[in-house]
């Protein structure tokens, strides 16, 4: 995540090779945690560059409805994730 929010960092991952890595652990990885973070990465990587004054993602100001809107998101995704656990464990309906 650290390395992910600088461009430096951004462009050291992509010059190794590192989408092709997160590709294949998304298509075999079980884990929705794991997943949801290898998605999220694999965005970052893929994406265009952020404009100038913006390469560093840890210094950028996200607007305060902004921020409530995806923390929102999150947590549904979060209980999406567990929804689907249970439905999975044995003996659940």
């Amino acid at each position: 995540e650290q390395l992910a929010a600088t461009k430096p960092g951004r462009l050291q991952l992509r010059s190794r090779g590192s989408y092709l890595v997160l590709r294949e652990l998304h298509a075999r990885e079980k884990d929705p945690g794991v997943l949801g973070a290898c998605h999220k990465l694999i965005q970052v990587l893929i994406g265009d560059e952020p404009e100038a004054g913006m390469e560093n993602l840890l210094e950028v100001r996200v607007p305060e409805e902004l921020e409530r809107r995806l923390r929102h998101a999150d947590r549904e995704e979060e209980e999406e994730r567990r929804r689907g656990q249970r439905e999975k464990e044995p003996g659940t309906s």
